[in-house]
């Protein structure tokens, strides 16, 4: 029902936070908006919340620790993780905003 929702939408929210890629729900949510995206031209607008984009942008430690155990779970063959990460690398490399709540 969620990824119905971003394939009708004109505009998505990224949001990257510090632990954002150990969710694989996260995860998943970022592959359908960038296959929407590139589809439907989907506008994707990402936000760096509590985190540097620099961080996000260069792989952050905490980012690849995550990638690296879901595709100790998944497999290193596993099509889903390197869906995943395509779409994070895309993501991520997109103009946003940071925003640190200070």
């Amino acid at each position: 029902m969620f990824m119905k929702a971003i394939e009708e939408s004109r505009i998505a929210i990224i949001v990257f936070s510090k632990d954002y890629t150990s969710s694989k729900w996260c995860l998943k949510e970022v592959a359908k908006i960038m296959e929407c995206k590139e589809q439907n031209n989907l506008t994707v607008l990402p936000v760096f919340y509590k985190v540097e984009p620099r961080e996000v942008r260069g792989g952050k430690e905490s980012y690849e620790r995550a990638l690296t155990e879901h595709e100790s779970m998944f497999r290193k063959d596993s099509e889903e993780v390197k869906i995943w990460k395509k779409a994070l690398s895309e993501a991520r490399s997109l103009f946003g905003w940071h925003l640190n709540d200070e």
